[in-house]
Parts: C-alpha cells; sequence; structure tokens
C-alpha cells in the first residue's frame, strides 16, 4: 500500500556526527560568550518579560487569562538556540566589513536583528494590559512595571493587582413588534451567554456573529452584524453584577431587517467570459432553469446538487452547501453562485432575489507524465514513471475517468544487516468515479454536505521480486466514499476482489516456505474477495484548537460471501471458488490520537493503533500482504523495520528470510511524543514508543509468537530525540533512537541496564538513525 512515508537508516555517519558534535560544543561555548561585546555602551540587549499577576479570589479562566496577558508583553526577545542566541551572533558578525560567505548564510537563514531595552514602549504595554483587562470585565485593576538591569542586559517584571469581574446577572432582548424581533428572541434561547459570566466584549461578538449567520439562514439576506447593539446596566446591583440588554439599531435599513425570498434559480453548466449565442438551449427541471451551449452536463442529474429552491427564503447554510456539493463533482474551475436583488420595491414585508449559479468547467481530457520517488508502507522505494490519461464528465454527468500505466524499481531501504530485497513493477489500472450513488436500486440521497461519490476499479500489475518470486496480480472493486462533514470522511466498497498468482518461485524462497508452512499457505490463499469500510474523524488540522484528536477506523472482512455461495451451489469442496483458495478472514485497526497544544508549535501527540486479524474457515493465518508488522520510523523507532515480534520470537541470525517471518495477525502500539520550536523552521522532538506483533494460532516455525495472557510481557520499549525541518507543505525527519525493552531477550534480561554511548560496538547494535517524509502520527 503506497503512503508519504520516505525513509531509510544512516547508520554509516553516526562516526560523522559524534566528530560534528565534538566540532559544535566549543563553537556554542564561544557563541555564548562572543555576544556581549557587541553591544552598545547606550543600550541594553532586552531578555524578556516577566508578569506577576496578583489576586484574592477565584477567577474561572485564569489560564486563559494569563495566557492572553502575556501575549502582549512585547516586543519578543532574541531567541535562543541551546541558551545561545545564535541569530543575534550572526547579526552581528555580519555587520563587519567582510563577513564572509558563511556568516552571510548563517545571517539570511536564522539571523536576528537585536532587541534592545530602548525599543520596548513600556507605558503603551501597561495600557494594553489594562484595556484587555477592562474588555474582561476586570475594571479597575492596575499594572505596574519594574525594569531590571544587568551591566549588558536588561529585563522588565509587569504586576498586575487583579480586579473583582463584573459578572452577568440577566441577559434579554426587549422588543417585539418585528418579524425580526420574534426570530432573535426565538434564537436567545440557544445562546451561549449564561448567568454569571465575566463581562467581555469578546463574548459580545461572538454573540453579534452567531445571531447573523442564524437569521442569515432564516432570509434576512441583507443583515448585518452592525445592527445589533449590546447595553450593560450596573445600577441596580453594589456586588459588580450586571444586566445586559440587546438591541436593534434604531436607524437600521429597511432592507436589512426584512426576510427575502428566492424567486428565480438559474444554471449555467459551461459558463465562461464568452457571451451566450443563439445555440443555448434552456431546460427547466422543478423550477431550476438550466442555461447552456449544446450539452454540457445533463440537467436531470446537475440539479441533485442544487438545495436552493424556488419561493424559499434565502438560506446562507443552503448557499455554502450547494457551492460546496458542485466543486465536489470535481469538473469545475469555479463555481461561483450570486444573488441579485430582482426590485428596489418590498412586497409584503419581503424582498426578493434571484440565484444564479456559473459554472466554468475544467479542461474535458489531460495527459499527465510524472517521473517519482515512491514510498511504500512496508519501506520499499524507489523511482517510478507514470502516464495518466483523465477524461472528466465522460457521461455528461460529472463522471471521471482515469487510466493509470506504471513502471517503476523498488528496494527495501533500512534492511539492517539483511540483505536488501528488491522488485520490477508494471501496473495498469483504470478508475470510473460518478460523483452519485450508482446502485441497481434508486436511492434518494440525503447527504447535504457532500454528495458520495461511486468508484469503480479495475488494475493489473506484474512485479518480479528479484531472486524469489514473481507476481501477477488482477484486482477489482466497487464502492463508495463521503465526507459526512468537515471532521467526519466514510468510505465503503462492498465489492473488493484481488487474485494473486505467484509463479517461478527460487529455491531459496522454497526453502523459506517450507520451514514456515503458515507462511506458505499465507502465500497460497491469493485470492481474496470481500468488503471492506473505513471510518476517519480528525480534527488535528486545527493548529488553534488546544485539545484535538483523530480517530480512524478500518474493518476488512473475506471470504464469508464466497463461503455462503459453495455452500447455496452446493459445492464439493468449500475451501476453494471456481477452483481456486481462498483467504477467509475478519480484520480490524483502530488508530486514536491526541493533541495536546500548549502553543501553537509546541504539543503533546499521543497515538494508540490496536488492529486485529482472526483467520477462520481454511485460513489459519492473515494473507502475506494483509498481516501486521512492527518497527520502523512510524512505529517502533528503536527496532528497525519488521525486526519485531511476532511475541517474543527471535530468529537465530539476522537473513532476508526473516523479512517474511516477522509479522503477525495482532499488533497493539502506543507511541508519546513531545515536539517543540527549535528556530524557525527548525523543529525539536523527543519520544517514547512501545508495540509489538502476535499471532493468532501457534506456529512451530516461530516458538513464541503466540498472543497470550502474558503479552504485556512481550512489549517493545524504545525513546529517542528528532530534528524535523518543517517548511509547511513539506517535512523532513530524523529520529534517533535507542531500545529501552527487548522483547526477545530471556525474561529478566529484556530492560536495558547501560547505555555505553562511548562504545563504537554498543551504538552499533542499539543506536537506530531514522529518516523519513513526514510526521509519524
Amino acid at each position: 500500500m503506497r503512503s508519504k512515508k520516505y525513509t531509510c537508516s544512516l547508520k554509516p555517519y553516526y562516526s560523522r556526527f559524534k566528530k560534528t558534535l565534538v566540532f559544535l560544543v566549543p563553537v556554542w561555548i564561544l557563541v555564548g560568550c562572543s555576544v556581549s561585546k557587541f553591544i552598545p555602551e547606550d543600550e541594553k540587549l532586552y531578555t524578556g518579560a516577566n508578569l506577576e499577576i496578583n489576586r484574592d479570589f477565584s477567577v474561572k479562566g485564569f489560564k486563559e487569562v494569563n495566557t492572553e496577558l502575556e501575549g502582549l508583553l512585547k516586543p519578543e526577545p532574541n531567541s535562543k538556540i541551546l541558551g545561545m542566541r545564535i541569530g543575534l551572533w550572526s547579526y552581528y558578525k555580519v555587520q563587519k566589513e567582510n563577513p564572509g560567505f558563511i556568516n552571510r548564510f548563517i545571517y539570511k537563514k536564522i539571523g536576528e536583528e537585536p532587541v534592545y531595552l530602548s525599543s520596548v514602549e513600556l507605558e503603551k504595554t501597561q495600557q494594553l494590559i489594562l484595556n484587555r483587562l477592562d474588555n474582561g470585565g476586570f475594571f479597575f485593576s492596575e499594572v505596574s512595571a519594574q525594569v531590571e538591569q544587568k551591566p549588558k542586559k536588561a529585563a522588565i517584571n509587569y504586576s498586575v493587582n487583579l480586579a473583582q469581574p463584573y459578572q452577568l446577572a440577566t441577559y434579554t432582548y426587549d422588543k417585539d413588534s418585528l418579524p425580526i424581533d420574534r426570530s432573535i428572541r426565538k434564537l436567545l434561547a440557544s445562546t451561549e451567554i449564561a448567568e454569571g459570566d465575566y463581562f467581555s466584549l469578546e463574548m459580545m461578538k461572538k454573540e453579534r456573529i452567531r445571531l447573523d449567520e442564524s437569521l442569515k439562514n432564516e432570509g434576512y439576506y441583507n443583515f448585518n452584524p452592525d445592527f445589533l447593539i449590546f447595553e450593560a446596566d450596573t445600577n441596580q446591583y453594589d456586588n459588580k453584577k450586571y444586566d445586559l440588554f440587546l438591541r436593534l439599531k434604531q436607524n437600521a435599513p429597511e432592507k436589512g431587517i426584512v426576510p427575502y425570498q428566492v424567486k428565480n434559480i438559474r444554471v449555467y453548466p459551461n459558463y465562461s467570459s464568452d457571451e451566450y449565442g443563439e445555440k443555448t438551449d434552456t431546460t427547466k427541471i422543478k423550477n431550476i432553469a438550466f442555461i447552456q451551449n449544446g450539452l454540457s452536463f445533463k440537467p436531470e442529474l446537475l440539479h441533485q446538487y442544487i438545495l436552493i429552491e424556488k419561493d424559499s427564503l434565502f438560506n446562507a447554510k443552503d448557499t455554502k452547501l450547494t457551492s460546496s456539493r458542485l466543486t465536489g463533482i470535481g469538473n469545475y474551475r469555479f463555481v461561483n453562485l450570486r444573488y441579485t436583488e430582482t426590485d428596489s420595491t418590498l412586497s409584503e414585508g419581503k424582498g426578493e432575489l434571484d440565484a444564479n449559479i456559473y459554472l466554468t468547467p475544467l479542461d474535458k481530457r489531460s495527459l499527465r507524465a510524472e517521473l517519482q520517488g515512491v514510498s511504500k508502507s512496508n519501506n520499499f522505494a524507489g523511482p517510478a514513471l507514470l502516464l495518466n490519461y483523465r477524461n472528466r464528465n465522460l457521461f455528461y454527468g460529472g463522471e471521471t475517468f482515469n487510466l493509470t500505466a506504471q513502471i517503476g524499481y523498488e528496494s527495501q531501504i533500512a534492511s539492517g544487516q539483511r540483505e536488501s530485497l528488491s522488485a520490477f513493477e508494471v501496473g495498469l489500472k483504470g478508475d470510473l468515479i460518478f460523483p452519485r450513488v450508482v446502485f441497481p436500486i434508486s436511492i434518494k440521497e440525503r447527504f447535504a454536505y457532500s454528495v458520495p461519490k461511486t468508484k469503480i476499479s479495475l488494475g493489473t500489475e506484474y512485479q518480479d521480486r528479484r531472486g524469489y518470486y514473481r507476481l501477477n496480480t488482477i484486482s477489482a472493486s466497487y464502492g463508495y466514499f463521503w465526507n459526512a462533514n468537515r471532521f467526519v470522511y466514510h468510505e465503503i466498497t462492498p465489492i473488493a476482489l484481488n487474485f494473486v498468482d505467484m509463479s517461478k518461485t527460487s529455491s531459496e524462497f522454497e526453502e523459506i516456505l517450507d520451514n514456515n508452512p503458515f507462511l506458505r499457505q499465507s502465500f497460497e490463499h491469493q485470492f481474496i474477495a470481500g468488503l471492506t469500510y473505513s471510518f476517519a474523524f480528525n480534527k488535528l488540522m486545527d493548529k488553534y484548537r488546544e485539545h484535538s484528536i483523530y480517530f480512524g477506523a478500518n474493518i476488512d472482512l473475506a471470504g464469508g460471501g464466497l463461503r455462503l455461495a459453495n455452500k447455496l451451489l452446493s459445492s464439493e469442496d468449500q475451501n476453494t471458488f471456481l477452483g481456486f483458495n481462498y483467504a477467509q478472514y475478519n480484520k480490524g485497526d483502530v488508530d486514536f490520537r491526541y493533541y495536546w497544544r500548549f502553543t501553537e508549535e509546541k504539543l503533546l501527540a499521543f497515538r494508540f493503533f490496536g488492529g486485529l486479524g482472526l483467520p477462520y474457515g481454511n485460513s489459519v493465518s492473515l494473507p502475506f500482504a494483509k498481516q501486521f508488522f512492527s518497527g520502523g520510523p512510524n512505529s517502533i523507532r528503536a527496532f528497525r523495520i519488521r525486526s519485531l515480534g511476532p511475541g517474543s520470537f527471535k530468529p537465530d541470525d539476522e537473513t532476508t528470510g526473516n523479512y517474511f517471518d516477522q509479522a503477525g495477525d495482532i499488533r497493539l502500539e502506543g507511541n508519546l511524543e513531545f515536539r517543540f520550536p527549535i528556530v524557525s523552521y527548525l523543529k525539536g522532538a523527543t519520544f517514547v514508543d512501545v508495540g509489538n506483533v502476535w499471532l493468532v494460532n501457534e506456529n512451530e516455525a516461530l516458538p513464541g509468537g503466540k498472543f497470550g495472557r502474558d503479552w504485556y510481557r512481550e512489549l517493545a520499549v524504545g525513546a529517542g530525540i528528532g530534528l524535523r525541518v518543517d517548511i509547511e507543505f513539506f517535512v523532513v525527519r530524523f529520529d534517533l533512537a535507542a531500545p529501552l525493552r527487548s522483547p526477545y531477550l530471556p525474561e529478566g534480561e529484556r530492560w536495558a541496564k547501560e547505555f555505553k554511548v562511548q562504545d563504537s560496538e554498543w551504538r552499533k547494535n542499539n543506536l537506530i538513525f531514522n529518516f523519513a517524509i513526514g510526521y509519524p502520527f
């Protein structure tokens, strides 16, 4: 299975890393000592500010208040890397008459101009703190500042005496004479503003935005949040409480406070900047006019994507969803939905709108050639040439046909002492994607956020695993995929077929299979037919969310349908179908991730992965391509890929045959990683990984591999440090890890007791250096 990860082991660079470290230590010492001498006599280097908040009462959300005030302490002092101001040092060095190429290069990458005490606006910062406290209801607080000076440096200590905040007593909207007044009163029932809330301008701003969005979904096309005014009254309280009143601005324009109806809907499926000519045709379906030159898109199919209805009230949510659904077809470069008011006068207290939808198509056909560097989850990588032909809107219903041919060579990387495997591959695959549900029985589409797509795939692949075997693969699938909302994704494939014919096996590979009958059977069951389902809930993409999670689950059920067909057909051999052995198993896995963000770039990331495959019927193990493996740069990083398990199994020696042996039916894994910024695009990490794989059934060729009650005693543990070059759209990752617990060692000796970092032989056997593209999770 292809992934975005590209990994390799760079163990030969350990000695070079050691030499670099020896070189850098004196450089760091010189950098730390040399900055002060460059500071001008009349200046002091600003080293930062501290904030102390004094209070004798409990404050709700005090942590957020403290964080918000600390964000006002400007400017930021010069950054440090391992306690040294290298960016500042490079600035001073480049000021010399002949700074040299290296100094100029360092300054260009990480250089920083000095931040002096004279650049700190002390009074302005104190006023900003007071204003922010007033906006949060802490009226009459006091702020003071004291400068702490040293010979060449200075810091500032801010002190805040926090006043008791004003708390909400009541929140009301008084007027009730207009339709919009009744709508606002109804919306107040779902407000998040509650008794006891502190006075907050930010809270009121969010409430106005919420009401504006809700009113626009009820027809108020021209409404503006500025039409709403908040008033606070403290007169009847002497204990720092207040009443909050919401009012409609008296001079709000009439068009802004009346609902609008949609009268006409026009769709232009092949819109361009050119004028529509005499060949323009108009087709009406359910009060929607489709205007196009010739047939660009079948109107009876296109109207299913439009949620706007004639004579309905304007609805901003339906407008946004309609644009999203039309964009999701994948055939249009631009989707532009415009409303125009039909008349300047109002009729019966309502306005009228025309909705015009302009759709600009993408090029119908395209041909692309790519030279790729391909990496796979089984740790094979290599060059590949890909040719892709695409035909959009094939049957004038938004269908997309893709035909992809690929030829490539791949070799195993990070194999340790094993001889690397390699393969030559040639493949051809065709995909036909319908932007709707295609099913023998008509299904009414009820998905508002996005329309499910139907995907039909057929492909073939030839693989020559040099020195071992050749595989000819034919695959076919039929399924659906869709986004239920911004965070949730579903994919179900009720028909998934995969047939593999293994031929020309070498004597070496036959010997490997003879030594492990289970492995032989996992290769013999080369006909896989079943159903797959994938689910994903993802909130990790929001960098400003303090707590965010990802949950993914996959289900793979194979062989049950063929076994049922055999029974219905009264087949003599229940273990074959049409003369072929077929696999029978139920497999599932879950992937849970949790991010706790302290700042935008500083976070604690946790992942748990659990997978279980249960072979049954004529299968005693999962097919080889479906088995789990552990170890590697995206798993337990202190162990090389596929070098763990199953269980406490340890091969007699490290050979290529172990690559096929060390996999299992069960996988449990946990990862904890702390990520932090170093400077600019350079990030750091520390991590701990735990996990292993096991077998469901006993395999004499792999002693200790079966999952048992003492499974927790067979967990591998590793820890390490990492460096990431993160340029937003591309991440290069380096991880250095060492095993803390090795499950294949005798009990009582599995925990590491000594770390001889200075010993080259110990480093060779224990320090694993990984290089990868992208974060591990």
